[in-house]
């Protein structure tokens, strides 16, 4: 009958592996505890790094349903239970590798599919989700700028447009009008004029006619 502390090491196992976005093991042998200490602080809130028993983390592993992990639970393992950016966790792994070689890392559990450790170094060369985010925003911005520069251009145009009518207006006003100047009125045809008059003559009341002038007596 297994043993309670057992029971309860295995299921905190199991509820890491179920709640965490993946999970990397590694064999930690040489490291000094300072080191581990700060191996964890430099995965911050995006891993949780454990030392496991490998006899517990294969019934934890069989029992939460992930695969490839009895190869290689060998050795003094610890495991990063990934939280944050799987990228961001796999990038702080690498580096802290690096600069400490007694830290190998063996493989992993990444979004339901088992990694090999050659993978995980590939995975630590992509770029992080905040850049990635951060990318795509900028060219959704881009894009933006660019439609409502478009939208937006007919506007602008009509605008100068009508900037310059106004001006030229102010210059002479008749532009608004269709024309330069008032249109001169037609000169009137005199000709036309005349027998009108004529006719009006005609119909005024002749003057009555003086009377002749009496021839003189003779003396």
């Amino acid at each position: 009958m297994a043993r309670p502390d057992k029971v309860a090491a295995v299921a905190e196992i199991v509820d890491q592996l179920n709640d965490s976005a993946g999970a990397v093991l590694t064999e930690y042998r040489g490291l000094t505890v300072k080191q581990l200490q700060d191996l964890r602080r430099a995965f911050g809130e995006n891993a949780n790094y454990a030392v496991v028993k490998n006899t517990l983390t294969k019934i934890a592993a069989k029992e939460a349903g992930v695969e490839g992990f009895d190869d290689l639970l060998t050795g003094p393992t610890a495991i990063a239970f990934i939280s944050g950016d799987v990228v961001e966790a796999a990038k702080g792994l690498r580096d802290f590798a690096k600069a400490n070689p007694a830290l190998v890392i063996k493989g992993g559990y990444i979004d339901g599919a088992a990694m090999e450790a050659a993978e995980i170094a590939k995975l630590a060369d992509l770029e992080s989700r905040e850049v990635l985010l951060g990318k795509m925003a900028g060219a959704m911005l881009a894009s933006l700028s660019n439609a409502v520069y478009l939208l937006n251009a007919p506007l602008q145009q009509t605008a100068r447009l009508a900037a310059a009518l106004q001006e030229k207006a102010a210059e002479d006003p008749s532009i608004l009008q269709g024309g330069a100047g008032e249109p001169a009125a037609p000169a009137e045809d005199t000709a036309t004029e005349a027998p009108e008059a004529a006719a009006a003559a005609d119909d005024a009341p002749a003057s009555e006619e003086q009377p002749e002038a009496t021839e003189s007596t003779e003396a």
